[in-house]
């Protein structure tokens, strides 16, 4: 009997399409597989020569030679040291855009591995060490791998796909522009222009082999604050001759902390505010004429939003007033919030869970920290998901948190980093109407 004689057309049709579908996920989950050493080689290589942000030069260097080897189009010297990868599939389609973002962090590392990082760099004028200790190099070494693999099947790509290596998502050094922003500015979503974009972020609290994600709010906006106490300085056993900027600045702080507990709903969303540092002062019996504070604002909401820049500036400087000092309040807007588009979010977990495993994609909770990947979602439907980097059965509360000295990655599950970009790249052209 000829079945196709008997089976409708569009029966036929359909299940050539999943043949079809079916065979491309295992061509990339194979190719993914046998990538995994070299990820691994490329990450150890990028974690022991870490670059600060707009300086990652030898990085750049590395990422468009490999791009170029596999036969993609490159730009370099995208928003200062950004890459730019065009992979054109065999097929028309949607333009997928997938992003890495480059730079380490100026923390001193302390973790004990054979690819250390011995790096000294300054920084704000200050000399330190350099580590990846968000895991960026993790990022570039998976989106490397991912390059491969859909150049390796680039006859069967639907579409286009667009390789985004951004610099500086810690944030531009003072006085430079940078990131996704500086990225958006100069037209990396345009000429092809980005459908949706897909995003990844290492996580060392979250379970190796395991994926967490959150439709909408999913990361907070950040903003960064400075307050510059002035006072009279005079000499530390008179205290009573001068206005003591120290005291104000310490009044200052706590009465900073109430703005969370006392002015805001949190049950509406979260929030922080956070001072990180406070300088002043240079001798024990000396008290300073002035001193300096910066710190850190997180929300989810425009209101609360709004809320705390104003009630920052009103307690630092009543308080201020009320000691006989002033105080200067500065606040910088940094990133938006990362929000994953809900549509698309719900349309590409099945991917995930076909990677991972539906037992090992999990639905998260908002994090306050913050993504510059947020720039890209506001100007295209954006998916931005966290990959498991704890060793299997650490516990959470053990593991050394991001931007730390002791910050650690199993690179085991480097791999399904890369078949997870890979498959929502090839799935989203697959299913687009």
């Amino acid at each position: 009997m000829n079945l196709k004689t008997v089976l409708p057309f569009s029966f036929l049709a359909l299940s050539g399409f999943f043949a079809s579908a079916q065979n491309l996920n295992t061509k990339i989950d194979q190719k993914a597989k046998s990538l995994e050493s070299k990820v691994v080689e490329w990450r150890r290589d990028f974690h022991q020569n870490p670059e600060l942000g707009n300086r990652e030069f030898k990085t750049a260097e590395k990422i468009a030679a490999h791009l170029k080897q596999l036969g993609i189009e490159v730009q370099t010297g995208v928003a200062h040291t950004g890459i730019v990868g065009l992979l054109k599939g065999g097929k028309p389609g949607p333009v997928v855009a997938l992003r890495a973002d480059m730079d380490a962090l100026p923390v001193t590392e302390r973790v004990d591995v054979p690819f250390k990082s011995n790096v000294k760099a300054e920084y704000n004028g200050q000399a330190t060490g350099v580590m990846h200790a968000c895991g960026h190099d993790t990022h570039v070494a998976i989106l490397m791998g991912v390059a491969e693999v859909l150049a390796s099947v680039k006859s069967d790509l639907k579409g286009t796909v667009k390789f985004i290596f951004q610099p500086a998502e810690e944030g531009a050094p003072e006085g430079e522009e940078g990131g996704a922003k500086l990225m958006v500015k100069e037209g990396v979503l345009e000429n092809p222009k980005v459908d949706a974009i897909f995003g990844l972020h290492i996580n060392s609290q979250t379970e190796v082999n395991t994926i967490a994600y959150k439709p909408g709010a999913t990361m907070a906006a950040v903003d960064f604050f400075s307050i510059d106490v002035k006072g009279k300085q005079t000499h530390g056993a008179y205290p009573w001759s001068g206005v003591d900027p120290i005291v104000t600045s310490s009044q200052i702080v706590t009465g900073l902390q109430t703005i969370v507990s006392r002015n805001l709903d949190i049950t509406k969303a979260p929030a922080v505010v956070t001072v990180g540092a406070i300088h002043g002062g240079i001798r024990q019996n000396i008290i300073p004429e002035e001193v300096k504070m910066i710190g850190t604002i997180r929300t989810f909401d425009e209101e609360m939003h709004s809320h705390v820049h104003k009630r920052i500036t009103e307690i630092s400087t009543n308080i201020a007033e009320s000691a006989g000092a002033t105080a200067n309040v500065k606040i910088d807007v940094l990133y938006p919030v990362t929000f994953n588009d809900v549509p698309l979010t719900e349309k590409m977990v099945g991917t995930l869970q076909s990677v991972a495993g539906k037992e090992n994609v999990i639905l998260t909770s908002a994090k306050t920290g913050a993504e510059d990947f947020s720039y890209f979602q506001q100007k295209v439907p954006g998916f931005f998901f966290f990959l498991g980097g704890m060793p299997k059965g650490k516990n959470p509360l053990e593991a050394a948190p991001h931007h730390t000295p002791d910050f650690y990655i199993d690179e085991s599950g480097l791999v399904l980093g890369v078949r997870s970009l890979s498959r929502l790249a090839t799935d989203y052209m697959e299913g687009r109407k």
